[in-house]
């Protein structure tokens, strides 16, 4: 069996991701990013302690890697290519992301993994969105909107439970999964998990005079 460094965000498309490929490849490690002035999973918002109860519900090994939160390209590639340099020298050739269809991210990350002589690994790619959020729902996990794109969502979809009601009011230019950065969501429950991550939802802030993030408190 391949053996796979998984880019784990706590998002929903990682879990799908995730989901799809535990049984084909030998997952050796969650690898998250976390922007270290926050100590919380860039983009997304969450603590990383809740972050770390995910991969213990998920029984893997979690790699994490801190950058600053205004770090260039140039910082996060060379943070990343320390890390997974430790991995090839145990064997391990691929990470596998949860990217759907942005031609240039995937882009970016193969040029940087072919650097070092790994690969890249999506198994959503191109698949149609609306089908993967509801295959998400209907397959059993749960996830919470974490931070949404003021400039393409209004406050109110913050906070919210990632179901079919929230889909069916996502205005009709905003992806389904939120590919292009709509909005992003952390997953609590689901087939791949253990147990339930417990959590009480905290303060609305909005930062950059944009982004509002909801904090998740564990309990």
């Amino acid at each position: 069996m391949e053996k796979v460094v998984f880019n784990w965000s706590g998002g929903k498309d990682s879990a799908l991701a995730l989901h799809e490929m535990k049984d084909y490849y030998e997952i050796v490690a969650l690898l998250t990013t976390l922007t270290a002035d926050y100590d919380r999973v860039s983009m997304h918002g969450t603590q990383r302690v809740l972050l770390e109860k995910q991969a213990e519900s998920l029984n893997f090994p979690l790699e994490k890697v801190y950058i600053t939160k205004n770090a260039s390209n140039e910082e996060y590639g060379k943070k990343m290519e320390n890390v997974l340099m430790k991995y090839l020298s145990q064997g391990v050739l691929s990470v596998a992301f949860g990217d759907i269809f942005l031609e240039d991210v995937r882009k970016y990350r193969e040029s940087n993994l072919l650097k070092i002589g790994m690969k890249g690994v999506f198994p959503l790619w191109k698949r149609d969105t609306t089908e993967l959020a509801n295959k998400f729902i209907d397959s059993g996990f749960k996830a919470i909107v974490t931070c949404v794109d003021s400039k393409v969502l209004s406050k109110k979809f913050v906070g919210r439970i990632y179901n079919k009601k929230f889909l069916s009011e996502l205005p009709s230019k905003v992806d389904p999964c939120g590919e292009r950065g709509e909005f992003h969501t952390f997953v609590y429950d689901g087939p791949i998990f253990r147990e339930k991550i417990r959590f009480k939802i905290g303060e609305i802030v909005l930062r950059d005079n944009r982004f509002y993030f909801c904090d998740l408190i564990p309990v």
